[in-house]
């Protein structure tokens, strides 16, 4: 059980991020706008979260109407801040940039409060998923027990300021997380999902115990030394590749909110080139290059885990 300092500093903490993220609007709004644009995303619906993705439809706001969005979206964090029939395990995502001219004092105080705001959120997670001391099947319930409906990736998604930039364009990113684990990592894991004694719907807590019981029963007939990997396939996400011209180079960053870009005018900044960020359609992606996998067989389905062979 988490301390009573543990839940009084997770409060605070929280409490704290949340005036901040109230003082980034009027702050951002005392700026002159350049230029803005949020791709607003269908929301994931309750029951679709493991569903493939094959398409994915974006409607585009700009100027002002984009800027409320934006602003808004930073204080999302909750799950009565989407829709009732939306997924409260999904993320949500809104792609985006909002361009503003600063001068040297406006920059400062923007890298200040952006500071203290992701320190905050830092500190949260940190907290959470450390400091607890609780195996991630615990800690819904610490959180929801203090933060109900928080939704705590979102909580924890730093914010991006970009500085100076040439063009901004968007794109989408197909991932997949490899993770390569001995046998006894993968026991230690699947105890702790035993010992959290949780319910995972549709199972009862008795059924899914016993579904766990019988993976650690497949993982113990391994022999000691089998290489084990988790090969997981990520969500399809939107990016942002951001160019920067007098540099001659192009930074890459994931785009689940919006972008802050900060554009030095006094100094010879100009407006940057804003690109759009098109509907998805998994048929029409042609990867580069996709390495030859070594041979391995699916050991447990819900895990993605893998033993190589």
């Amino acid at each position: 059980m988490p301390s009573l300092d543990l839940t009084q500093r997770l409060n605070a903490y929280f409490n704290t991020l949340q005036l901040r993220l109230e003082a980034l609007g009027p702050l951002l709004g005392g700026f002159r706008l350049l230029a803005a644009r949020v791709f607003t995303l269908p929301e994931v619906e309750k029951g679709q979260e493991q569903a493939e993705i094959t398409t994915l439809e974006v409607q585009q706001q700009v100027g002002k109407t984009a800027l409320a969005t934006g602003l808004a979206h930073y204080q999302r964090l909750f799950i009565y801040h989407q829709k009732t029939d939306s997924s409260g395990k999904a993320a949500i995502r809104l792609p985006d940039a909002l361009c503003f001219a600063v001068d040297d004092d406006q920059y400062a105080s923007t890298l200040a409060l952006m500071g203290k705001i992701n320190d905050l959120k830092a500190q949260l997670a940190q907290l959470i998923t450390v400091e607890s001391q609780l195996p991630p099947e615990q800690r819904f319930d610490f959180v929801h027990r203090h933060l109900r409906g928080l939704k705590t990736l979102s909580a924890y998604r730093g914010l991006q300021v970009i500085t100076d930039p040439d063009s901004v364009r968007f794109g989408w990113a197909n991932k997949q997380v490899i993770k390569n684990l001995t046998r006894q990592e993968v026991l230690t894991m699947l105890q702790k999902s035993l010992q959290g004694g949780r319910a995972v719907p549709p199972y009862t807590r008795e059924q899914w115990r016993e579904r766990v019981r019988d993976e650690i029963n497949q993982v113990s007939k391994l022999p000691p030394d089998t290489p084990l990997k988790i090969k997981r396939p990520v969500k399809v996400q939107p990016i942002a590749r951001v160019w920067y011209k007098t540099r001659q180079k192009q930074v890459q960053y994931a785009c689940p909110s919006p972008l802050i870009v900060l554009c030095r005018t006094q100094q010879g900044a100009t407006v940057p080139a804003l690109g759009e960020l098109l509907n998805y359609d998994r048929r029409t992606i042609r990867p580069k290059h996709v390495p030859a996998a070594l041979p391995a067989h699916l050991l447990i389905e819900r895990l993605h885990l893998y033993v190589a062979t």
